[in-house]
């Protein structure tokens, strides 16, 4: 595969996840940055933000400014962590409110996270002492929390996504389904291999009720520090189909590469593996673009 095809098969791609300045971990770029470099060298259609200490979407209007000349849509979105107050519905309402597209379950706060980071599995720590709270999103009965209830509503109001964040994939499956009984129609589940420990059969699932499955480009980037095998990568494609796959880089971390370059390299090795360009097209371009309503 020539370095100038995988150029044209790129063009235009959306990142769903993203991880810029300002956080209180330590990262390469801002969002202005991020999304600059992003449009003049693959012409990035839009790039989601995330951060799992606060609401984005504030960073966004805040660099308005300096993202006047960039096409790039830029995309905010929340996390329900304890640094936010947690299940906080006025924290969605401002995000969504102020055009943001999407709603992250606890990542840092939920307890799979906080028991995968206490065994050390190469998640990033903060440059300043951040007290991070279990947030339960599940009661003693497995039923959803009442304080999830209007948030959901509010998701399918605005036509947002909704992601599970870094559940535990049974608490995953509870939010979703009742989720999808309120009105939510976009799902999300990120690294599923990662911190959630998803099998393929559960995955399966959340596709059922209407999830995309997001991997993650640092993971597998043979230019990152992690470097899992890409024909990993290949094989969950493989069995949940492309249709059902996004690629995110989560990149933005201090001395990772930058997402640009991520999704070159992982590209380019999945295609040498055999990931035919259609499918490749339909992952990083029609997929997120059905996703979050953006069209060319």
């Amino acid at each position: 595969m020539t370095n100038q095809r995988v150029f044209d098969l790129l063009d235009g791609l959306i990142d769903p996840h993203c991880h810029p300045a300002p956080s209180a971990m330590p990262r390469e770029f801002d969002a202005a940055t991020g999304a600059r470099d992003g449009w003049d060298r693959l012409r990035m259609r839009a790039m989601v933000f995330k951060c799992h200490h606060h609401n984005t979407q504030m960073d966004v209007i805040a660099q308005r400014s300096l993202l006047e000349d960039v096409p790039t849509e830029v995309i905010g979105a929340v996390a329900l962590n304890s640094s936010i107050g947690g299940l906080n519905l006025a924290q969605v309402q401002m995000c969504l409110g102020l055009g943001g597209k999407v709603v992250y379950l606890p990542t840092v706060s939920s307890g799979r996270h906080i028991d995968n980071h206490a065994e050390s599995q190469g998640f990033p720590t903060t440059m300043v002492e951040v007290t991070t709270h279990r947030i339960e999103v599940v009661d003693s009965d497995g039923n959803v929390v009442p304080e999830l209830l209007p948030i959901f509503d509010l998701i399918a109001e605005k036509d947002a996504v909704l992601n599970g964040g870094h559940l535990h994939p049974d608490y995953i499956e509870a939010c979703f389904a009742e989720a999808r009984k309120r009105g939510v129609r976009k799902f999300v589940v990120s690294h599923p291999d990662f911190v959630i420990g998803a099998e393929p059969e559960q995955c399966r699932k959340f596709i059922d009720m209407g999830a995309k499955v997001e991997h993650e480009l640092h993971m597998y980037d043979p230019g990152a520090k992690m470097r899992w095998p890409l024909e990993q990568l290949l094989e969950w494609i493989t069995v949940l189909g492309a249709e059902n796959t996004l690629l995110g880089s989560d990149l933005g971390q201090k001395g990772f590469p930058w997402p640009v370059d991520g999704f070159i390299r992982v590209a380019e090795g999945l295609l040498d593996l055999g990931l035919p360009e259609d499918d490749l097209r339909a992952i990083v371009h029609t997929n997120p673009r059905t996703l979050f309503g953006i069209d060319d």
